[in-house]
């Protein structure tokens, strides 16, 4: 049978940007279906890409970050306003949208415009506004389609008083109260951003502890440097309800607590945008989150499609996504490729920065795993001085036995520019011996590699001599 195309992607996020982009490379007729009236996704247009610009222009006006050297009431600005930080958002997503429609028609990609879903296996209907309905055919299909915020049924969600993440992009000022409900990667993120303009926050979580896959240590300063912004924890508490009321709203919480904040922002997760792909028609289904199964290569049941990105779920990073989009059109055209799944690194913008690659101490303390750690303090170092970063933290991992990097760990400025040091000696199979001779630029952040390694190195040696 001949196809339309020989690979055709619904959705135009960094997963199926790159999948596109990959089977292009490979001379194959590729075509991108989106929904939306620009390309980019929810990373472009709503997620990664605003957040953190808007996350950098609340650092910059602030002068959070320079409060060490200047002063406690140091700002550029003295109040932002929130034209001030979405001005910069709206500059730095335009030229993005531009640079990704740039490189879709540089590799020849057709754009098709529309809401794509299954005919049958093989055949996407593409609907859009104004425009007769399609059908277009495909040998391989990738499901890209992203995700959306949560919405819990109970809450009434009014974009003005109570949000999702995506409306908080379309706030009118910046509220003086705040409610986060879920301290997730999205939540904690928004929680440090509105700590940093001044706003009062109360950050709401089921759990005990904070994002709970990252390093204990690393989230124990994250906390405290959040307390000290002023703001306050309600862990393992529920809501019950969310009241909107004339200038704000009143959150009930099931032990009986209620707060009264000018503004509620909803972060519970996010739902796979699915649910009208007609995945049956080609024998698919997703679960109750909108999520798509897939297994080696990201092949979903049915042999010749994939699923990647959010529609699959964890860790839902614009990184990751990218890199899943790639190999499953690498895969579905016979392209080999070696990708080190293993060692993805994890980045979350709060107000500072945190990172890491590999396991935490929970991780090699349940399997077993005999380790020693090694820290360096970023007030420690002469660039910690310079750049005024008082609260980051490197900490480095290393196996007892033949000093083989087992985690990195980091919690700082700069700090996921600052992983992929950890991560290029851990995808190489390097020791901390390579980091203790190694010669770092003076003065960096970089050198904390050096000094955390030593620190583990003296550990180890000190064992092995009281050992005998």
């Amino acid at each position: 049978m001949t196809y339309d195309y020989d690979l055709l992607v619904i959705g135009s996020g960094p997963a199926g940007q790159r999948a596109a982009v990959q089977a292009a490379k490979l001379d194959k007729r590729v075509g991108v279906i989106e929904r939306r009236e620009s390309v980019g996704g929810v990373c472009v247009n709503t997620g990664t890409i605003p957040s953190k610009t808007l996350r950098e222009a609340v650092v910059y006006l602030t002068g959070i970050t320079q409060r060490t050297l200047y002063g406690q009431s140091y700002r550029l600005k003295e109040d932002p306003t929130i034209e001030d930080l979405l001005g910069r958002a709206e500059k730095v997503v335009a030229r993005e949208i531009d640079v990704i429609t740039d490189q879709l028609r540089r590799n020849h990609i057709a754009l098709i415009a529309g809401a794509a879903s299954f005919a049958d296996p093989h055949t996407l209907t593409v609907s859009a506004a104004g425009a007769t309905e399609r059908r277009l055919t495909a040998d391989k299909i990738v499901i890209a389609t992203g995700s959306r915020p949560a919405r819990p049924a109970s809450v009434d969600f009014d974009g003005r008083t109570i949000l999702d993440s995506d409306a908080i992009l379309e706030l009118a000022r910046i509220p003086k109260s705040v409610v986060v409900v879920g301290a997730g990667v999205i939540g904690i993120e928004y929680a440090s951003i509105f700590a940093a303009l001044g706003t009062k926050v109360t950050v709401v979580e089921q759990q005990a502890r904070l994002l709970e896959f990252c390093d204990v240590e690393i989230i124990e300063a994250l906390q405290y440097h959040l307390r000290e912004l002023g703001v306050i924890f309600r862990l393992r508490e529920t809501v019950e309800g969310v009241d909107s009321r004339d200038g704000g709203a009143v959150t009930h919480l099931k032990s009986g607590k209620r707060i009264a904040s000018e503004a509620v922002l909803y972060s519970a997760g996010r739902q796979g945008c699915t649910v009208d792909l007609g995945l049956d028609k080609a024998g698919l289904e997703a679960d109750e989150r909108g999520r798509v199964e897939v297994g080696a290569n990201y092949r979903t049941t049915a042999d010749h499609i994939y699923a990647v990105g959010d529609a699959i779920g964890f860790p839902s990073l614009a990184s990751t996504s990218a890199e899943q989009g790639r190999l499953a059109a690498a895969d579905a055209f016979g392209l080999e490729v070696r990708s080190m799944r293993e060692l993805l690194p994890v980045g979350i913008y709060t107000i500072p920065e945190i990172s890491f690659v590999g396991k935490t101490e929970e991780e090699l303390t349940e399997q077993a795993v005999p380790y020693e750690v090694g820290v360096s303090r970023f007030k420690e170092l002469a660039r910690g001085q310079i750049v005024g970063d008082q609260h980051g933290m490197l900490k480095i991992l290393a196996s007892s036995n033949d000093r083989s990097i087992l985690g990195v760990h980091c919690f700082g400025t700069t700090a996921t520019e600052v992983i992929h040091i950890g991560q290029a000696v851990m995808g190489n199979g390097g020791n901390i011996d390579y980091l203790v001779d190694t010669v770092f630029n003076y003065p960096t952040l970089a050198e904390s590699y050096k000094v955390a390694a030593l620190d583990a190195m003296n550990k180890i040696h000190a064992f092995e001599e009281m050992a005998g």
